[in-house]
Order: C-alpha cells, then structure tokens, then sequence
C-alpha cells in the first residue's frame, strides 16, 4: 500500500530536547499528528504504559510551550500487543490515518517488522527503544533514541574481561531479534577480548519459564560469568532464581529488558539470589543531572512513579522530534528525515548528549545497574554500578 493510496482511504474512511523554559504559550494554529506504537497490552504492558505515559508528558509540556512551529501537537496511538503482525497493522493503521511521523515500535521484533514499510510509504520512523543493530541503515527514514546492541554487548563482555574471565556462558533465545542480536554482538566482543564462550545455552522462545536444564549445563561448565539477554516478565520470576536453584552463585549480566525485573519476583523467592545480577540501560533515575532530575520529578508528580529507562526514551524521542520539526521548519517526513540525517546536530535530553551517526543511531554512553538484596528493607534494590562513556 502506497501512501498516496493510504491516504485516499483514510479520506474516505543546541538547545535541550526538554522545554526551553520561558513564558508559557498556546500553539498558534494548527495540529501535528505524531503517531505511537507500544505495547499497551500483552507481555511488555509495563513498558508500554511508561512510554505513552511519557509522551504525554512531552507533549503537554511542548503544548504547553508553544507547540511545534506554533502548532499543537496531537499524538495518535496505537497498540501492538508486542506483536510484529499487529506491529505492521498500527503502522498502517497511522499511515491510513495520515501521519507522517511515528514513534515505535518497541522491542527491535516488532520494529524490524515496519521499516520496510516505513522507507516504501517514506514516513518518518523514530524508535526510541529497538536496540537491534539491523533496525537503522544508512540514507532511509529510520532512525533511533537508543544505542544499539554491538554497544551493550560489548559492554557487557568488557566487564567479563576486566573480571578476569577467560571463560563464560550464555543463555539466549535464538529465535528473538533482541536477544540474538545481543548474542551474537557479546559473543563477537568476546573473541576481541580473547575469552571464550562454553556454554552457549537457548531457549525456545523469550516466554519460556523453564530453564533448568540450560542453567544445569552451564553450572557443568564451571564459568563465574554468563550473560542472559532476556526481557523482565521473565528474568523475574524464572531466569535469575532458577540460576540459583541449579547451584550457579556467579554473576549474571543482561541488557536493558532487566529493566523493573525486580518488580516481576515470585512471591517467597530467595531474594539473596538477586546478589551479583547487573545489566546495562539507558540512564539512572538518581542521577543529579538537572534535565534527569527535572523528568524523574514531574513524572513521579504525574504518575505517582519512577520512570523506568523506556519512559526516559520515550520522552527524548517526542523532543528529537521536536528539535528536527524546528530546525528543518517543517513537519513532513521528509523534511524530518532530512534534519535528523545531520550528524552533527547536538541533543540533550534525559539519556544523556549524543549525536546521531550516519545510520541513525546515537553515539552515547551507558549505564551500568546493579541489583542487589536490600536486607534491611527486604526487597531487591537497584544501584548504579559503572558509567560507560566509550569502549576501546
């Protein structure tokens, strides 16, 4: 479907990347339509309730502000149930609706299942939390909030040499862009590093709640390190505690779908088994950065709650756009497209300053999180860990 076709059924059917600041003002006239695509139902509820929250958020303040090139900002969402196919079907859906911008997908499954899409209709796609390294290329309409995987893969086998590991696991699903992505860029990274990987364990699908006999063979393997990309609803209840049922202490690292695992725990586990498991994501909510502090305050205002790293994303990626709408003076895909394609354009936001680079990706740092057992308080706890900035 073409999008002039699109169209024709739908008519007959260096400044911050947070507010300036300043007086506040109505938009002058006018709406831009910015579509959404989360997961507001299904598996990752969780993250796409913090992103719509977020964009809301965003867009209020930018109303707030004045708008975009003085016009209101008006967001069309829609829910993809973490589900590639009813991925393509919001995309559609938007482009029948006339959106020229869009803001989605959020797992790198369902986004790799709408760029195609998105450079044939030439709308613009902006996702702010698909780490996949095939979701950008060069010179097309995708572009992304997020670092993409060869960065926290990479991280991720760094912090295993700088252990003093010359031998690790890992667990993944074969079958998951987001964590065979991870896989592969880890086990890449590992081999610069001169470790090798013994244990290369998969599961059939990232739903799966038994990993017994993956975590036995490890464990069999006597490696301290392993690395489990999996996203929370199953890093909770099944992939950390079942590690510790098999006999594996050592440490387990992830990526950034560790997010609010520690929200996901069984009732009446073991919560010591949570010691020595860390991940990398995208920024700290306790960091005392003023922009951060400033977001994590509102929104904890807003929505009695703390924004997890997706929600942080979320919120820069409706204010790149926002940033591209103002510098190219114009709010069509192409005009977007072309402003974001400069490379040397600077964005502050909540996850940090960064650049694009040439395939659309931002060129940032990471954090580094731990969980650990709070005794005191009884629960597992979150602390930062490291601040990558740049890998060798």
């Amino acid at each position: 479907m073409k999008k002039t076709i699109a169209m024709l059924l739908a008519a007959s059917m260096v400044c911050p990347l947070a507010a300036c600041g300043g007086a506040k003002k109505a938009p002058e006239g006018g709406e831009i339509k910015i579509g959404t695509i989360s997961p507001n139902t299904g598996a990752m509820a969780v993250y796409g309730e913090a992103m719509v929250n977020a964009y809301d958020m965003a867009a209020a303040e930018i109303n707030a502000d004045g708008g975009i090139n003085g016009k209101k900002v008006v967001l069309v969402k829609k829910d993809d149930q973490m589900d590639p196919t009813e991925s393509l079907n919001a995309f559609n859906a938007l482009v029948a609706e006339g959106v020229d911008v869009v803001l989605g997908a959020v797992s790198s499954g369902c986004t790799a299942a709408i760029t195609d899409a998105a450079n044939e209709e030439e709308v613009l796609l902006l996702t702010p939390t698909s780490t996949a390294d095939s979701i950008t290329t060069k010179d097309d309409y995708v572009f992304r909030t997020c670092y993409a995987d060869s960065f926290q893969g990479k991280i991720a086998a760094k912090y295993a040499k700088d252990l003093g590991c010359k031998e690790v696991g890992v667990l993944y699903c074969a079958a998951d862009t987001y964590s065979k992505g991870l896989y592969d860029s880890f086990a890449n990274a590992c081999k610069d590093y001169g470790i090798n990987v013994v244990a290369a364990e998969s599961a059939a699908t990232m739903e799966t709640i038994e990993f017994s006999n993956q975590w036995a063979a490890i464990k069999a393997k006597g490696v301290g390190f392993v690395f489990a990309p999996f996203y929370y609803y199953t890093v909770g209840p099944y992939v950390v505690p079942q590690a510790r049922t098999a006999g594996y202490t050592g440490i387990i690292m992830g990526a950034d779908g560790y997010d609010s695992a520690n929200n996901y725990i069984s009732q009446g586990s073991d919560l010591s088994a949570w010691n020595n498991v860390m991940f990398t994501n995208h920024y700290d909510p306790a960091d005392k950065n003023p922009v951060v502090k400033k977001f994590v305050t509102n929104y904890k205002t807003k929505y009695n709650d703390t924004p997890n790293a997706l929600a942080a994303l979320a919120y820069d990626g409706l204010y790149m756009i926002k940033k591209a709408m103002e510098k190219a003076g114009a709010e069509d895909a192409k005009s977007v497209r072309d402003a974001l394609a400069d490379t040397s354009t600077v964005y502050k936001g909540v996850t940090g300053t960064f650049t694009l680079d040439k395939s659309g990706t931002p060129v940032k740092g990471a954090t580094v999180v731990e969980y650990y057992y709070d005794k005191a308080n009884n629960k597992v706890a979150t602390k930062l860990r490291d601040v990558v900035k740049k890998l060798d």
